[in-house]
């Protein structure tokens, strides 16, 4: 995890562009390059390292002796890339992952290369000798990558909105930064002066789609058919082999664990792979929530169970109120959930960095959207529906919560891992029937849960627990985290401020004091820049008017039980 910054074709002085760079330092807290591009004085890179894999040579951009007219500058981790060198017979001069970008780049261009790698990323290339930029971003943008791109072919680009905002240009006082869209890749044609023109937007992979490096994994042909013992063998060997892979790391590994399905899955397998890989120190895992919150007891168990060094972060309703503001700073969004989900997640990675010397750390996020965890699939009027919606969240997974994931745990130098977003374990199970996939017998996710079932890697009644908004769980059963929020909110938000909200903030327009709170925040510090976030993220089928678990009928007649 790192933080990726560039410029092509500035006409203000880079001595003070590069201060933009800055905005993102915390991404990568071990060390900073800044360097102009040779014969382009106006080009630069920004690097911010957080040191994972090779401690001696990782620095970026990276450029080997082999390809000297080429250009890497990459966020991520490829976990294939000693896979590609045996197929491919690379000759790597580092040990860093990413450096078998440039050799598929080499061999094939940059179509195969996108293709071809199993991993999270967000990079750019650079090819002087062919006069190209290339773009690219993994399939669910687990990595993020914002850009500008000024009519005069100015480029900016950065792993953080915040990074560019503030850039200057001469024909643009106010130049358009957008999030460079998951799964697709972009050609731009360098000119002599430094500034590029776009050629082309490629999307290169769809979730649904086996991804080509299936080709050279791990893990080979798979039995086929779709009868159930197939089914669930098929889905413990790849999420399990998800899991592994992630494992490629020089420093600690750690694992959120909020005591929910997802997340304990997580840790019970990383555990037991760390076990049978001989890492020696104990596996960290990490809880937060109120005092007695749900979230906090049921974590304890998991956490006996499967015999971690657990901690627990304990904190009170005014530390969370006071992390809203820098929270929305960190997300760059104003969406209600994900700032509510957010600011647990945030205490939490902040413990982490101050207490603990793990930085990888292993997470749950992807499932519910994958696997259709939410409660309101409950509410679906057909199979083929909810297959449907698990594949517009998937889409949608960089607006909400694979962004908070990011931003979380960025802030505060972390390397987040998420193998639920694992290309051919998401491929392999959106390949399955609709009907297989759906809520069974009033409970979510029932196919990932039946297929763990007779694996005694987690407690029974951890591994049926019922969904619990993470937002939700780290609070008691009586007063939930967002009431808490919102009885604060309802004192700092005027009702006449509310009436006019959609006169103030015409797109997006809030319709809660909860909503308008943090828009105002939002507009502070990233005014006119709403349009990052199409929509608010809400639950289908139901008439919602908040997107808590907690407000849907299914919920409160399963507590009441």
């Amino acid at each position: 995890m790192c933080g990726i910054w560039a410029l092509f074709g500035s006409d203000e002085c880079l001595s003070v562009q590069c201060l933009s760079a800055m905005k993102i330092a915390h991404r990568g807290p071990d060390a900073f390059r800044f360097e102009n591009v040779n014969g382009f004085t106006n080009c630069c890179f920004g690097f911010h390292r957080l040191a994972v894999v090779d401690q001696l040579y990782g620095m970026q951009p990276i450029r080997v002796k082999k390809f000297p007219y080429l250009w890497l500058c990459y966020n991520g981790e490829i976990y294939n890339f000693k896979q590609l060198q045996k197929q491919f017979g690379f000759e790597y001069q580092t040990l860093v992952d990413g450096e078998v970008i440039l050799h598929l780049y080499n061999r094939g261009g940059i179509e195969q290369t996108a293709s071809m790698l199993d991993g999270v990323f967000a990079f750019i290339l650079l090819d002087t000798a062919n006069r190209k930029v290339f773009l690219a971003r993994d399939t669910y943008g687990v990595r993020p990558l914002f850009k500008v791109l000024t009519d005069d072919g100015f480029l900016g680009v950065c792993s953080e909105a915040k990074g560019l905002i503030n850039l200057k240009h001469s024909t643009s006082l106010f130049p358009k930064v957008e999030p460079f869209l998951p799964g697709h890749y972009e050609v731009l044609d360098l000119k002599p002066s430094g500034k590029v023109a776009s050629v082309e937007v490629v999307k290169f992979h769809s979730y649904k789609d086996e991804p080509l490096h299936a080709a050279c994994d791990t893990v080979e042909n798979l039995p086929s058919g779709f009868d159930l013992e197939t089914v669930k063998s098929n889905i413990r060997v790849l999420f399990e082999n998800a899991v592994r892979k992630r494992l490629m790391a020089h420093r600690r590994i750690g694992c959120l664990l909020s005591g929910g399905l997802d997340s304990s899955l997580v840790a019970a397998v990383l555990l037991k792979l760390m076990k049978e890989m001989n890492i020696k120190y104990p596996l960290q895992t990490f809880a937060i929530g109120m005092e007695n919150s749900p979230d906090l007891l049921a974590a304890r168990k998991v956490a006996a169970h499967i015999g971690s060094e657990h901690h627990e972060v304990i904190f009170n309703s005014e530390e969370g109120i006071q992390a809203v503001e820098e929270v929305i700073f960190s997300l760059e969004t104003y969406d209600i959930t994900t700032v509510r989900a957010s600011i647990g997640m945030y205490l939490v990675s902040k413990y982490i960095r101050k207490k603990t010397d793990s930085v990888v750390i292993f997470s749950g996020e992807g499932s519910d959207e994958l696997t259709q965890g939410y409660i309101y699939f409950h509410k679906a009027p057909s199979p083929e529906e909810a297959a449907e919606e698990s594949e517009r969240l998937l889409k949608e997974l960089y607006l909400f919560d694979v962004l908070r994931a990011d931003r979380t745990t960025a802030a505060h130098g972390l390397e987040l891992r998420v193998p639920f977003l694992d290309h051919r374990f998401t491929s392999y199970y959106l390949s399955l029937p609709a009907e297989l996939r759906i809520p069974k017998n009033g409970i979510e996710k029932y196919l990932l849960r039946q297929s763990f079932e007779d694996s005694n890697l987690l407690p029974k009644e951890i591994l049926w627990r019922p969904k619990e908004a993470f937002s939700d769980g780290i609070a008691s059963v009586k007063k939930s985290w967002f009431s808490i929020l919102q009885d604060y909110i309802d004192q700092q938000v005027d009702d006449l401020l509310l009436e006019k909200a959609a006169e103030k903030y015409p797109f997006n327009p809030p319709r809660t004091k909860e909503s308008y709170y943090y828009r105002q925040i939002f507009e502070k510090h990233y005014p006119g820049r709403s349009n990052w976030l199409p929509h608010y993220w809400m639950p289908r089928w139901v008439k919602a008017t908040d997107p808590s678990a907690r407000t849907l009928k299914h919920y409160k007649s399963a507590a009441q039980e």
